[in-house]
């Protein structure tokens, strides 16, 4: 398996037409800001760094916010659907390629998703018939309740906590979102009703979707951290060239007084 270094050739759909209800601000919770961007932009920033072939963004027909994003000019958008396999189905529409091309669909409210991990998923793909999706372990004891009570404890040792990117075959995919059943929450569900069996790539937890006040703290503390990090490594970098610099300087002026 050879390491991908690039979404080249890859085409990516981000569903952006939630309204975040859950949420309960003023506006879409794709719009609010965190550590200086909105949502949105932190996403669309991350997917458009690894140099995808096309990025196809489907927003709500009511959004009047998304030309406030300074990398709309990087995107297609085209207005989303009553769900969210419709509104990936009208992006996929967009898409004019082979039955065998790769599509990525990532939610848009997962901003902290490591481009190691996106680049991880494409990687163990390759080859693949069908796609697969990235995902964590269910560490958790999970219980099945009704009306409050516990019914029983589940296995856990068998079940993931699905994320996105989810990346497929544009013919099978789109062929099962043309198909899919009432109910179907993501792209990979839709693909297990045509009988596949997408793979499993593990990711980190990191890669949380934005629903919640809690999650976007979460959300926060994650690219702080981030940005953290940047700006140590590039103080290092400047550091380690100032070094050069000097030492280089110092050589020259050696040179000069042996001459």
């Amino acid at each position: 398996m050879s390491h991908v270094e690039s979404l080249d050739g890859i085409s990516v759909v981000i569903p952006a037409a939630g309204l975040g209800i859950r949420m309960e601000s003023k506006e879409p919770k794709q719009y609010i800001q965190i550590a200086g961007k909105t949502i949105l932009e932190h996403t669309l920033l991350r997917i458009l760094g690894l140099r995808p072939r096309s990025v196809i963004l489907v927003i709500s027909a009511e959004d009047n916010l998304f030309e406030t994003i300074p990398a709309i000019d990087q995107c297609q958008v085209v207005c989303g659907g009553a769900e969210r396999i419709d509104s990936v189905l009208n992006g996929m529409k967009e898409l004019h390629g082979n039955a065998d091309d790769w599509v990525m669909v990532h939610d848009a409210v997962r901003p902290c998703v490591r481009a190691s991990d996106i680049l991880s998923l494409c990687s163990e793909l390759q080859g693949h018939e069908v796609g697969g999706l990235l995902g964590i372990p269910v560490t958790d004891t999970v219980k099945r309740v009704e009306k409050g009570s516990v019914l029983d404890t589940q296995d856990r040792s068998r079940l993931w906590l699905a994320q996105t990117p989810q990346l497929f075959r544009h013919g099978i995919l789109l062929q099962a979102l043309q198909g899919a059943p009432a109910g179907v929450t993501d792209e990979a569900s839709a693909v297990e009703c045509l009988g596949y069996q997408p793979k499993m790539v593990q990711g980190h937890s990191d890669n949380i979707k934005v629903t919640t006040q809690d999650d976007l703290k979460v959300a926060a503390f994650h690219l702080s951290q981030e940005g953290r990090l940047q700006e140590q490594l590039s103080q290092e970098q400047h550091s380690q060239e100032q070094h050069s610099q000097e030492q280089h300087s110092q050589e020259q002026h050696s040179q000069e007084q042996q001459s």
